[in-house]
């Protein structure tokens, strides 16, 4: 969108000030300013401190930030220093400046950055106070701030300029300021547990550890073409078999997919692998990380999330097949029976019930096709029957084994494996499984992907022959598990998209101005 006339005689106006500010003399980017103290703690020391006591006892600061606002006319006036979160109030005099620097107060415009010295003072309604004593330029805001700080509500240009949204927006800096605190407490509750921080390759000849269409490059100096990683799985579970026992990697990844509310091609998770251990052990260990979380950074194990009271204090648990069963709308269709759901024509013919209830409802039909396992089917109608209703903490396991090519079967069933994801708030935020360790069945595991491949599967896992190699060293039982950063933002900031909670999202390229 270009300019408005009013725009640019707005940005026009502002360059010409700049120049009236070499003119005075003063450095219109000075490389540094050395402050005494942060606005807040000034705002937190003198809270309580009386006008009395600033007369007796005067205390001089330096302080800086950004001008938010500017009033007065005459001889003096006020402005306001903004840090980005807190706000102190500046008197400036004409006399106690000198004309250059009160020359240079006017003209100030909102969005400046600037230094002020002085001394602290209540003014007759009360408000702490710097009485300056001197000004230092620092840089000038050419393009003027969202009207009244509050004018900057279109959503492209919040993503797209979120240097603007964190500036107008008051709320947009608490989001990742959670979102800081969060990982910082996974790091502190895995450190404590002996888990050692890790990093692994973020360019890979394999793209491996997920099921997903990786992003492509090449190495010119090698002459190779590599990926971006989907996942640090195979990396960390290499390190398993050197015997780091726990690891962990709060990692970026990236898949060339859609884009919606709950998916960004670049994002955030948390891995984490345990030897000596099975999905059922990181169960009980991920509701103790997220209770702990939101008993830390909200103080309690209950929080808003899309107008629902979500609690972490109770957990429901459900194998695949058994939550079908749980959810299925019996007032409407009758639910199925377990030898129903283990055989293809009892699959079938739910299948063809869902659907024509759905068409009648405006649901999700169940997504299978002809010629699919039962697994794939039991996925399909997992996704149109089940997870739409998974809004308080619900894990979900025991998963076909088509959809889970690194992960161990059940010894009582092996067309199962033993795997679980956790779903909050309609989100799946965390996805785990006892690791497959038998290097020959991981081996005919991905030649099997292969083959999907082959048929068109743009998603399928590729052959890995160094990490079939790795396993044949010997690797321990182990468990592991990822969790998704961006969605638990999403959860404990009530956030409606995942692009809320990312700093620089992804987006389509901008429109230039006709």
């Amino acid at each position: 969108m270009s300019p408005s006339k009013t725009e640019q005689t707005l940005v026009a106006q502002r360059y010409a000030k700049l120049e009236k500010i070499k003119a005075l003399g003063c450095p219109v980017y000075p490389n540094a300013y050395s402050s005494t103290h942060a606005l807040r703690q000034i705002l937190e020391q003198h809270r309580n401190s009386s006008k009395e006591e600033l007369e007796s006892q005067p205390v001089t600061v330096r302080v800086c930030g950004r001008v938010v606002a500017i009033r007065g006319k005459g001889k003096a006036g006020f402005l306001n220093l903004s840090d980005g979160e807190n706000r102190l109030q500046v008197y400036v005099r004409r006399d106690g400046v000198g004309e250059r620097l009160f020359g240079l107060y006017r003209l100030l415009d909102v969005g400046d950055f600037l230094g002020v010295e002085g001394f602290l003072f209540r003014t007759r309604t009360g408000e702490l106070t710097v009485h300056a004593a001197g000004m230092e330029f620092l840089a000038k805001s050419l393009l003027p701030l969202p009207e009244k700080w509050h004018g900057l509500t279109d959503i492209e240009i919040r993503y797209r300029q979120r240097y603007l949204d964190l500036i107008a927006n008051p709320g947009v800096r608490e989001v990742f300021v959670t979102r800081s605190r969060i990982i910082r407490g996974i790091r502190d509750y895995l450190d404590g547990r002996g888990y050692v921080e890790v990093e692994t390759p973020m360019m890979q000849p394999v793209a491996g550890g997920a099921t997903a269409r990786p992003f492509r490059t090449f190495h010119n100096a090698h002459g190779m073409p590599l990926y971006l990683r989907v996942a640090p799985e195979l990396y960390l579970k290499r390190l398993i078999v050197g015997q780091l026992e726990r690891v962990y990697e709060i990692n970026r990844n990236f898949r060339n997919e859609g884009i919606s509310t709950q998916h960004n091609p670049e994002f955030t998770m948390l891995e984490f692998y345990q030897s000596y251990s099975d999905y059922r052990e990181l169960m009980d260990l991920t509701e103790d990380l997220l209770k702990g979380l939101a008993h830390e950074i909200l103080g309690s194990p209950e929080f808003e999330f899309n107008g629902i009271r979500i609690s972490l204090r109770t957990w429901a648990r459900y194998s695949m097949k058994e939550s079908i069963r749980k959810f299925w709308p019996g007032e409407a269709l009758p639910v199925p029976r377990s030898e129903e759901l283990e055989s293809l024509a009892g699959l079938a013919r739910l299948c063809r019930s869902w659907n024509d209830y759905a068409r009648s409802s405006g649901l999700d039909p169940v997504n299978c096709k002809s010629g699919d396992s039962r697994g794939l089917i039991w996925a399909a109608l997992f996704d149109a029957v089940v997870e739409k209703h998974l809004v308080q903490p619900t894990i979900i396991y025991d998963y076909p084994l088509e959809l889970s090519p690194l992960s161990k079967t059940k010894p009582e069933d092996p067309s199962l494996v033993e795997r679980f994801e956790l779903y909050i708030g309609g989100m799946e935020i965390a996805n785990a499984y006892s690791e497959l360790n038998d290097p020959e069945e991981q081996k005919r595991r991905f030649e099997a992907q292969a083959v999907e491949r082959d048929k068109g599967d743009e998603e399928a896992h590729r052959m890995d022959e160094d990490y079939v190699r790795a396993l044949r060293y010997g690797m321990p039982p182990t468990a592991g598990e990822g969790i998704g950063i961006d969605r638990l933002t999403m959860l404990f900031t009530d956030s409606d998209s995942i692009r809320d909670v990312i700093l620089f999202p992804l987006l389509r390229p901008e429109k230039k101005p006709q």
